[in-house]
Parts: structure tokens; C-alpha cells; sequence
């Protein structure tokens, strides 16, 4: 029969094992480290493998496939119960976190205000569900250990990305600008430091929502080394 099924592109694929992780009815595995269709019946044709992926290696397309077979996947789970699946890498699996808004003070413990995973700009899937209406925090990963308060005064309510332009040595302006263009971002804040590397990342977000086409109101705070706003 024809239906929808997904397709993996290998070229793309990284190898991540994000998608073998959602992929509840277990028709995604990993093969020679790349991501392989292991059974078109498995496949429901829903795609909750899309958003995970780092890469855009996964898309529909319509070809002749068997058909979904639901007892078969069933089956297939019962058996698996006892047994922890072990492709593809835990580190990636997309989730998010309800967070509780508490107020801080001297001597009590500061909760994490991190709502969802991955975080690093490099990993985290383009089109992630918790995209959808967010505030984005993009902030430099030294930020976290200059500024102690940056949970409570930056990351609260917000989706972090973090990264480091200087060690990933990658433009991040790209990946940036389709999280901006194919979701739904209500505002963005950079949070960097003070150092000149840092200008990297102010520059890939100022490029990726530029070429967005997007009017966001966005703002950048620096922080000194020594653990001070500075604008």
C-alpha cells in the first residue's frame, strides 16, 4: 500500500540515537552508528522522531510501505519490557521540566530553573515542541559560574541554549536562525561574558535574527568576569 512513512537521510544523520529514543513503537535503530528504518509495519507514520533530531536527517515521504501493524508493536514492546534499550545516546532524549517559581533568599537552597533538555546549541533538535511560545535564553557557558543569581535572574520561564563560539568553533548563526524562523519565539536575551570571544555568540544571534525576517524583541546583558552586570 501507499501511506506516509518517515525516511532517513544518512548523509545528515550524526548518529546521535535521539530518534531510536522517541521512537516508542521501536521502528528506528541504530546500525554502523546512522539511524536505519528497521521495519516499515513498526512505523505509524506520526513522527514523534522529527522533533528530536539534531540534524533534519528525518522527513515524510509517500511510498509503498506495509501497513502499520499495532499488534505487532505491541508485541515487540512486551517483549522489550525487561530489557533496557540501549541504542543511541540517553544524553540526547528531548525532555522537558515543570518548575516551581520560588522566591530566594539567604541560606536556601536555589532550585534549577532549566526547563527542558538538551541545552547546547549544538545538540538541541530545531524543531523541539518546547520552542513553541518561548522565551529564549542564549547564554555563554561560562555565564553559569561568573554570575551565581543566572537561574533566578535569567533562566526562570525561559528555554536556555548554551554555547561556546571560541571551543565549538562553529557559526551558530545558522542553527539559530531556523529555531527563530520555524518556531513560534517570543523573545530573545543573550546572556555573555565579557571577554571578546564572547562576541561571537552576541554576533550569531544578532545575524540569525536578521536574517530571520522576525521582529522579536531581544535583548544582550555582558557579565564581567569577576561575577558583575555591566549593561
Amino acid at each position: 500500500m501507499i501511506r506516509r512513512i518517515i525516511h532517513i537521510d544518512e548523509e545528515k544523520c550524526n548518529g546521535c540515537g535521539a530518534c531510536a529514543n522517541a521512537c516508542h513503537e521501536g521502528a528506528i535503530g541504530m546500525v554502523n552508528g546512522k539511524a536505519k528504518l528497521l521495519r516499515d509495519d513498526y512505523c505509524d507514520g506520526l513522527g514523534d522522531c522529527l522533533p528530536t533530531c539534531p540534524t533534519g536527517a528525518i522527513n515524510f515521504v509517500e511510498r509503498e510501505a506495509a501497513a502499520y501493524d499495532e499488534e505487532a508493536v505491541k508485541a515487540n514492546i512486551r517483549k522489550k519490557a525487561q530489557k533496557q534499550p540501549v541504542s543511541g545516546c540517553p544524553g540526547h532524549r528531548v525532555q522537558t521540566f515543570a518548575r516551581e517559581s520560588e522566591s530566594v533568599f539567604d541560606n536556601v537552597k536555589m532550585p534549577s530553573q532549566l526547563g527542558q533538555w538538551p541545552c547546547q546549541i549544538k545538540l538541541v533538535p530545531e524543531n523541539a515542541p518546547y520552542f513553541d511560545g518561548a522565551k529564549l535564553l542564549i547564554a555563554a557557558d561560562c555565564t553559569a559560574y561568573a554570575y551565581a543569581q543566572l537561574h533566578n535572574d535569567f533562566m526562570r520561564g525561559k528555554i536556555t541554549l548554551i554555547g561556546c563560539p571560541k571551543l565549538d568553533d562553529v557559526d551558530y548563526s545558522e542553527k539559530l536562525e531556523r529555531i527563530i524562523s520555524n518556531n513560534n519565539i517570543w523573545s530573545v536575551t543573550v546572556v555573555r561574558m565579557e571577554v571578546p570571544c564572547c562576541g561571537g555568540l552576541e554576533f550569531a544571534v544578532k545575524k540569525a535574527l536578521q536574517n530571520s525576517g522576525k521582529f522579536i524583541p531581544w535583548q544582550v546583558v555582558t557579565i564581567s568576569i569577576d561575577g558583575k552586570i555591566l549593561d
